[in-house]
């Protein structure tokens, strides 16, 4: 019971980060990501086919926490994230992704 309290409490902390992105509030740190530099790799992680990420994206991705954005994978197609497409972006980008992720 209590895993799904937190997974509903990591679901709806994304959720209000992302509301909060739409509505032009504040920046937000996640995972070592300042919210505003999220939508560099939007194009890159919607869609079923779609383009690879650019540098932009790329530089994004290098100075994130990887294992902690592996944490919010399951809450990606609720906020119209290709899960497959995101998980890809670290080895597009010449990462390592985490294990496990």
């Amino acid at each position: 019971m209590a895993h799904a309290s937190g997974k509903f409490l990591v679901q709806w902390l994304v959720a209000a980060l992302f509301i909060a992105l739409l509505g032009g509030a504040q920046a937000v740190e996640l995972c070592n990501i300042d919210s505003r530099n999220l939508n560099l790799c939007r194009d890159a992680v919607t869609g079923q086919n779609p383009p690879p990420p650019d540098e932009k994206c790329c530089a994004v991705i290098r100075q994130a926490n990887l294992p902690c954005l592996c944490q919010y994978k399951s809450t990606l197609p609720a906020l119209g994230i290709n899960s497959k497409n995101a998980l890809a972006l670290p080895g597009k980008c010449g990462l390592k992704s985490p294990p496990n992720c």
